[in-house]
């Protein structure tokens, strides 16, 4: 097997309307068409697409507080980490730094899911 690309990620997500605040007006992300019958919202970055899928229940995800990079999350490439850390502040999104001292940090959107902005 040779896998040449990377398609999706799909999160799961409880609010349609808290989870497309956070994503089209904090991160910015564009939305694209879906023709499916089970609601959700997509959004494309380059080639790459991530697919929220509404669930009744979510379990949390997170098993590492102090060190959100230590859980399951997905990283996202910023030009400017700055002006990132600012709006997420600016959102009320919690903004937790690398521990590594890489140039990167850790948010969560409204359910939970962890999101990694790198510079």
């Amino acid at each position: 097997m040779q896998i040449t690309e990377s398609l999706h990620a799909a999160l799961v997500i409880s609010n349609l309307e808290r989870s497309e605040q956070f994503y089209s007006r904090v991160l910015g992300l564009e939305k694209v068409d879906r023709k499916l019958k089970n609601p959700g919202i997509w959004y494309q970055i380059g080639s790459f697409q991530v697919h929220l899928i509404l669930a009744e229940a979510i379990a949390p995800d997170a098993t590492d507080s102090e060190k959100l990079g230590r859980n399951r999350h997905l990283a996202f490439a910023v030009a400017n980490l700055d002006a990132a850390k600012e709006r997420l502040i600016a959102h009320n999104c919690p903004v937790q730094m690398s521990a590594s001292g890489r140039s990167a940090l850790f948010t969560q959107d409204p359910d939970g899911n962890i999101i990694e902005l790198s510079e």
